[in-house]
C-alpha cells in the first residue's frame, strides 16, 4: 500500500509530535470508563446500573464542556486554556476514590465538563499545521490514533484497577491527564493562523476591539453534526449487541477479539481513507456504516460475528474522518476549535443515545434486532443530510 501520503504529512513539523502525544493523551481518556465502572462496581458495592450512570454523568459533562473548552482555546489561546482542565483533572481523579456514591457523581460531570480538551487541539492543530490538500489524511492518521488508543487505554484500566486497586487506577488517571495537558502545553501546537495572529496584534496595538465571530449554523453544518452523532449511535449501539449475540450463544469471553477485529477493520479503513484521492461525502460514508451493520445480526458465534463485522468496521473512522474534515470547510477559522468542540459533542451525544437504544430494543427482542435498530438509525440520518445537501445545491443553483 502506497503510504506517500502519510509520509508528507508527518513530513509537516510538529505533527510526528502532536500525533504521538495525542496517542498519549488520549489513552488515559480511553480507560475512563472501565475504571469507573470497576471502582463503582467492586470498591463501592454498586450495581452494573449504578455504574452505568456514573459512566453516563461523566458522558454528559463532556457533551456540555466540549464546546466551551473549544471556545476557550479560540479566545484564550493554548496554554491559558488548558489550566482550569489541568486542576480539574488532578483535583476529580485524585480524590475520586474517597468519595461516596453520590458525591462521584457530582464530581465526574465536573471532570467531564473541564477534561483535558484533546481531540479539540489535535484536530484544531491539524487543520492550520498542514495545507488544506492534506487535511482528509492527517485527520485519517488522527482517527487511525484513536483507534490505537482506545485499543490501549481500557485493557492497560482494567489491568490497573483488577490487579492493585480502583483508588490507584483513578489517581494514576489523574497524573496521566495532567501530565498529557502539561505536554501539550510544552509543545503548544498553534490553535490559529500566523495571519489571525497578525491580525490580533495589530487590533490590540491600534486599540481596535477584536470582532466576534460566531459559529454560523447552517442546515449543513447541522447535517454534518447529526452524521457525527448518526455514527457514534451505530457504534455504540454495536458494541451492546455484540456482548447481547456472544452472551446469547453462551461465548461471551470471546468479546474481547470481535471487538478487537472490529478495531482493527475500523483503523484499516482509516488508513485506507487517507489515501484517497479525493473526500467521500460523509453522508454516503454513514448509509454505508449503518446499512452494513443492519444484517451482523444474523451471525452467530465469534468467527462468523467477527467476519460480519468487517465491512462495516472498515467504515467506522472514515465517517469521523469525514464529518470533522467538512466541519472545518464549514466555519471559519477564528471559531473552528468551537466548532471541534460541538463535534466532540454530537460524537458524545451519540454515543449516549446508541447504547441504551440498543439495550431497549435487545431487551425486546434479540440481539439481531439491536444491530438492525442501531444501522437503520445511521441509514436514515444519512438519507435525511443527502437530502439537505441536495436542497442546499439546488437553493444555490
Amino acid at each position: 500500500m502506497p503510504l506517500t501520503p502519510y509520509r508528507r504529512v508527518l513530513a509537516v513539523p510538529g505533527v510526528r509530535s502532536l500525533t504521538l502525544l495525542g496517542i498519549a493523551a488520549r489513552i488515559p481518556h480511553a480507560a475512563t470508563a472501565v475504571i469507573l465502572t470497576v471502582h463503582v462496581v467492586t470498591t463501592l458495592g454498586r450495581g452494573y446500573g449504578a455504574a452505568g450512570f456514573v459512566v453516563a454523568a461523566w458522558t454528559v459533562g463532556m457533551a456540555l464542556g466540549a464546546p466551551w473548552r473549544g471556545r476557550a482555546v479560540d479566545r484564550l489561546g493554548l496554554r491559558t486554556a488548558l489550566i482550569p482542565s489541568l486542576v480539574a483533572e488532578g483535583a476529580v481523579w485524585c480524590t475520586a476514590p474517597w468519595l461516596p456514591f453520590p458525591a462521584l457523581v457530582a464530581t465526574v460531570v465536573v471532570g467531564g465538563a473541564l477534561g483535558l480538551p484533546t481531540f479539540t487541539v489535535v484536530r484544531l492543530a491539524l487543520s492550520l499545521m498542514v495545507p488544506q490538500a492534506q487535511r482528509r489524511t492527517a485527520f485519517a492518521l488522527d482517527s487511525v490514533s484513536v483507534e490505537v488508543s482506545f485499543m490501549v487505554g481500557p485493557a492497560l484500566g482494567v489491568l490497573l484497577a483488577t490487579h492493585a486497586s480502583t483508588a490507584l487506577a483513578l489517581v494514576a488517571l489523574g497524573v496521566s491527564m495532567v501530565l498529557a495537558g502539561v505536554g501539550l502545553m510544552a509543545l503548544n501546537p498553534p490553535t490559529r493562523s500566523a495571519e489571525r495572529t497578525a491580525q490580533d496584534a495589530a487590533d490590540r496595538h491600534d486599540g481596535r476591539a477584536r470582532p466576534k465571530v460566531g459559529i454560523p449554523v447552517t442546515p449543513a453544518l447541522l447535517a454534518v453534526l447529526a452524521a457525527a452523532a448518526g455514527a457514534t449511535v451505530v457504534l455504540a449501539g454495536t458494541d451492546v449487541s455484540i456482548i447481547a449475540s456472544l452472551r446469547s450463544t453462551g461465548e461471551l469471553g470471546w468479546t474481547g477479539l470481535v471487538a478487537a477485529v472490529w478495531a482493527f477493520a475500523s483503523l484499516l479503513g482509516g488508513v485506507v481513507y487517507g489515501l484517497v484521492p479525493r473526500s467521500l461525502p460523509p453522508f454516503w460514508l454513514l448509509f454505508g456504516l449503518g446499512a452494513l451493520t443492519v444484517p451482523v445480526g444474523l451471525a452467530h458465534g465469534p468467527l462468523a460475528l467477527s467476519l460480519a463485522m468487517l465491512p462495516a468496521g472498515f467504515l467506522c473512522a472514515p465517517v469521523i474522518t469525514a464529518t470533522a474534515e467538512v466541519l472545518t470547510a464549514l466555519v471559519p477559522e477564528a471559531v473552528r476549535g468551537e466548532a471541534m468542540g460541538w463535534h466532540g459533542s454530537a460524537l458524545t451525544v451519540g454515543t449516549a443515545v446508541g447504547a441504551p437504544l440498543a439495550g431497549f430494543a435487545i431487551d425486546r427482542g434479540a440481539a439481531s434486532v439491536g444491530f438492525a435498530t442501531v444501522g437503520a438509525l445511521g441509514a436514515l440520518l444519512a438519507a435525511a443530510g443527502l437530502a439537505v445537501v441536495a436542497l442546499r445545491r439546488r437553493a444555490l443553483a
